[in-house]
């Protein structure tokens, strides 16, 4: 006499176990991952010349330089917009990382050349070491710092 099997059998279990685990492992956040695509969605954000989508980046608190905040940063990106109908932003280097102290904080330090132009040819092209500080704001990584040489 043989015992029917069930539908879910102890070798189809023990295939299936280790699917689940990797699945449960993905609906977690990497906060490293979350944080490269917060600083690429910049990047694309500011060579679309999309101002609203960058301030939607930018943290309540937000601060560049000697004390420029985010009415600084829309001036800014709307005068840069006006002038320049194609603006490119080439990363040298990058490198995100998050704080050794919380997991909450992100940096990120590159070298990178932005160029402006009215049509094909670059206008204008400046190299940049920039570092930001991201603040992780919800679920939503949130430029809080930038700096500039």
């Amino acid at each position: 006499m043989t015992l029917p099997v069930p539908p879910f059998s102890l070798r189809r279990l023990c295939l299936l176990a280790p699917m689940a685990l990797a699945l449960a492992g993905c609906g977690k956040t990497d906060p490293k991952a979350g944080l490269d695509v917060a600083v690429q969605q910049l990047q694309d954000n500011l060579e679309a010349r999309k101002t609203s989508d960058v301030m939607d980046q930018l943290h309540p608190s937000f601060q560049a330089g000697d004390g420029m905040d985010r009415e600084w940063a829309r001036r800014t990106m709307t005068l840069m917009f006006i002038r320049y109908t194609t603006i490119k932003i080439i990363a040298v280097t990058r490198n995100n990382r998050i704080d050794s102290g919380t997991s909450q904080v992100g940096h990120t330090e590159a070298k990178v050349v932005v160029t402006g132009a009215q049509g094909l040819i670059p206008e204008r092209a400046e190299p940049y070491a920039v570092r930001l500080q991201w603040r992780l704001d919800g679920s939503q990584w949130k430029l809080t710092e930038l700096h500039w040489e």
